[in-house]
């Protein structure tokens, strides 16, 4: 059986409001740029060595209908004001060799910095536990991505968000995107 290790990732982000869900979530992917793409998605493995590239470059490599490996993080809502939330999280090791961890994080009720925290959270703290960083997961976000940084294991940590506010007769939906190229 063949493997596809993506060599490249970019991260984008849209929100769409429709009278439709499937229609206000084509207008998301529409906003975050990949409408045109048929997407699969697959868990939280950032390859060795894979590189992060700008949205505009990734755009550019992608031909429509291509079938597109991505880490999506989704959400949708039909109550009006009702906050949304969908982010994706990155965390990168220092050795190139070694794997890192994309998250998801798509939740009602958060703004934007506790999804962007949470999502960045989650991929250190997978990362971490992979490398032997053991950290108490009480301790605040901030406090521990000083430590894992200060082990020199995890370089990098980011995150995508995208964030909205449910609208009356209207479904509004949020994606974060990471997206592959192989």
């Amino acid at each position: 059986m063949q493997s596809f290790v993506p060599k490249e990732v970019f991260f984008t982000k849209g929100v769409g409001v429709h009278k439709f869900r499937l229609s206000s979530f084509e207008d998301a992917l529409r906003n975050a740029g990949v409408a045109n793409q048929n997407l699969v998605s697959v868990s939280s493995i950032l390859p060795p060595g894979c590189k992060i590239i700008p949205k505009d470059e990734g755009l550019a490599k992608m031909a429509p209908g291509s079938i597109r490996y991505t880490v999506i993080s989704r959400i949708d809502t039909n109550e009006h004001g009702r906050r949304i939330a969908a982010s994706i999280g990155l965390a990168q090791p220092k050795e190139i060799t070694n794997w890192g961890y994309l998250s998801e994080v798509h939740e009602y009720g958060f703004t934007q910095r506790e999804s962007a925290d949470m999502a960045e959270d989650l991929a250190a703290s997978m990362l971490g536990t992979t490398l032997g960083i053991e950290v108490d997961p009480d301790v605040a976000w901030i406090e521990r991505e000083k430590l894992y940084k200060a082990t020199g294991l995890i370089i990098h940590s980011s995150n995508i968000t995208q964030t909205a506010s449910g609208k009356s007769g209207f479904w509004t939906t949020a994606v974060a995107l990471a997206v592959f190229i192989i």
